[in-house]
């Protein structure tokens, strides 16, 4: 689950990138609009990983000796 999470973050800030970079949102591109129902899923999507990503910032990892 965290490396699907963090894949989504992954996903969600190159787009990003691409906005603030080159105003081209790829995820628009690819799924046909920013209102387009896939589009909005994958935004859906990246927005609840992001979340779950936070509570990563405050697990501990685990140590294997």
């Amino acid at each position: 689950m965290n490396k699907f999470a963090l894949l989504l973050v992954i996903i969600g800030a190159i787009n990003w990138g691409l906005i603030a970079l080159f105003q081209f949102d790829l995820v628009a591109a690819i799924f046909g609009g920013q209102t387009a129902i896939f589009s909005r899923i994958v935004y859906g999507l990246v927005g609840l990983a992001g979340l779950y990503c936070i509570t990563l910032l405050f697990s501990e990892r685990e140590r294997i000796d």
